[in-house]
């Protein structure tokens, strides 16, 4: 009886590895005695996050924070310090190849000053003012949820 030949692995070349830059913030307001945040609904599964979104050639990480607040979530808002860098590595195509992103997604601090949160773009299905305390419920990813903890704390300080 012959030997039998090992099955060779596929021949599919390694993906290449991207690296991406995102900026976005937790954008606050006082309301009486509590403190609500801006989160945003994204996707056809209604994910709540923070807003978020790449950094634009030219742009820094703070001017990208203030635009995409102002874009996804519609309203204007003053940068006040940094909170905090995630990261992360996701598979996705880019220019019709298949692509592992690392990721970078710097959050700031920013406080609310004016703007209508209906007024967010076509990306975002829903954007809402929620009590920072119901916030890190309804956030969809534990990185952000601790970028709202931070957050909280840091407002906490500001008060004092």
């Amino acid at each position: 009886m012959p030997k039998k030949q090992p099955a060779s692995a596929p021949d599919h070349p390694k993906p290449a590895t991207v690296q991406q830059v995102s900026s976005g913030g937790v954008a606050f307001r006082h309301t009486g005695t509590s403190v609500e945040v801006a989160l945003i609904s994204v996707g056809p599964e209604a994910r709540w996050q923070l807003p978020k979104g790449i950094v634009d050639p030219g742009e820094t990480p703070e001017a990208t924070a203030v635009r995409e607040v102002r874009e996804e979530a519609g309203i204007v808002a003053e940068l006040i310090e940094k909170l905090n860098t995630i990261e992360y590595w996701y598979f996705g195509k880019q220019d019709a190849q298949r692509v592992r992103f690392h990721k970078f997604v710097h959050f700031f601090l920013l406080s609310y000053r004016s703007g209508d949160i209906s007024k967010h773009d076509w990306e975002v299905n829903e954007a809402r003012w929620v009590p920072i305390t119901e916030a890190k419920a309804m956030l969809s990813f534990k990185s952000e949820r601790q970028v709202l903890e931070k957050a909280e704390e840091r407002i906490a300080a500001l008060q004092q």
